[in-house]
């Protein structure tokens, strides 16, 4: 039913780009806001940005300036554009959706992550 699935981690050198998709299915898409978390080796599960359903962002200062998380409500999928990646960027990605309306706000969701490996 509610699915997001992850695309376009991969293997990317240390001040290179990546993005990475999040589409998902099973949901009013509009009505969540949306935001993407990291899991590093040994480390806690990070937040890395979200946008609401209005389009506005929040982002962490280790990405900020470096990445940004636009949404597309057409086609049910939201992005993190990454710029200037660092080796500390390298982690598991992963794609949330939380429910913002009065009605959604108990719903959570969760994708299976994407690995980004930033190295040289």
């Amino acid at each position: 039913q509610v699915q997001l699935v992850e695309s376009g981690g991969g293997l990317v050198q240390p001040g290179g780009s990546l993005r990475l998709s999040c589409a998902a299915s099973g949901i009013s898409f509009s009505l969540y806001a949306m935001g993407w978390y990291r899991q590093a080796p040994g480390k806690q599960r990070e937040l890395v940005a979200t946008i609401t359903r209005g389009g506005n962002t929040n982002y962490p200062d280790a990405v900020k300036g470096r990445f940004t998380i636009p949404r597309d409500n057409a086609k049910s999928t939201v992005y993190l554009q990454m710029t200037s990646l660092k080796p500390e960027d390298t982690a598991v990605y992963y794609c949330n959706a939380a429910g913002s309306t009065i009605a959604t706000l108990s719903r959570n969701y969760w994708g299976q992550g994407t690995q980004v490996t930033v190295s040289s």
